[in-house]
């Protein structure tokens, strides 16, 4: 069994790395680390028993299993981009690690403009994890999105333009993001604080993004209900400014010291001169 899981695995491309079990582990773009450190930033403090998930965009899977690791009671996974595009082969890398891993995860090939409540029901978590700045119709995808979430709904993306303290948003008409035609849009924190807000979740959570000052994730709550415990502050995105100071005194400590230093000498002339 493991052999044929091993041959399985090979012949496909992956974007996340999963632990099938008995040594195999799927050589995602995205390593098993980054992978594991998203999950806990997302699911952590969220309380999954008994609550149920719909991950659009779910591409081989990961989070979609990891929800229903967790103790969620239904677990719907959506995807359409990498799901059907030959060379991605995502629903076939899906459905490889489900077999694999023996778990009851739904799924359901559909557009993200294609999904409603009327034909799904509302979910108590929604995940929309790296796909809001892939689509060139990004703020209505998101709004048929924000209207399937009955408690809370958790949204990663790519920012941009984040030293502007309005809410802002680049657009990329070519290849300018990754080299990738499918990167469309940067929004900032602000964009996607203002455009949550807008479709009624009253209380916007960002956590810093393992993968650095560029992504960061939106814990946008209807309800607390399922709330285990408030963002803390040390895993809070930072403003840009913050994050490179912090970044230079981790990177260059001793630099940092005799500058923080000098600092304080010249604050302390500039008061003298002042009196």
């Amino acid at each position: 069994m493991t052999v044929d899981l091993q041959s399985r695995v090979a012949a496909l491309p992956w974007h996340h790395s999963i632990d099938l079990g008995g040594g195999v582990v799927t050589s995602g773009n995205k390593s098993a680390a980054l992978c594991n450190d998203e999950a806990a930033l997302i699911f952590d403090r969220v309380d999954l028993s008994g609550r149920s998930v719909l991950d659009i965009g779910a591409w081989n899977g990961f989070f979609s299993f990891e929800a229903k690791r967790r103790g969620a009671s239904r677990v719907l996974a959506t995807d359409s981009y990498c799901w059907s595009h030959p060379e991605i082969r995502g629903r076939e890398a899906f459905d490889v690690a489900r077999s694999a891993l023996g778990l009851d995860v739904d799924a359901h090939e559909v557009d993200v403009t294609d999904l409603s409540v009327k034909d799904l029901g509302e979910f108590d978590v929604v995940l929309y994890l790296g796909v809001f700045y892939h689509r060139i119709d990004a703020v209505e995808a998101l709004a048929s999105v924000a209207a399937l979430a009955k408690q809370v709904l958790i949204l990663e993306t790519h920012l941009d333009l984040r030293e502007i303290n309005v809410p802002a948003m680049a657009f990329y008409p070519g290849r300018e993001l990754n080299d990738d035609p499918t990167n469309w849009w940067g929004p900032n924190e602000q964009c996607v604080q203002a455009l949550l807000h807008g479709h009624g979740f009253t209380e916007i959570e960002i956590s810093h993004h393992p993968a650095g000052p560029t992504r960061a994730i939106f814990h946008a709550w209807r309800s607390t209900e399922a709330r285990l415990s408030s963002l803390a502050d040390e895993v809070q995105l930072k403003p840009l400014a913050e994050f490179r100071r912090q970044e230079y005194a981790r990177m260059h400590p001793l630099l940092s010291r005799v500058s923080s230093a000098f600092g304080g000498v010249r604050r302390i002339f500039q008061s003298k001169q002042l009196r």
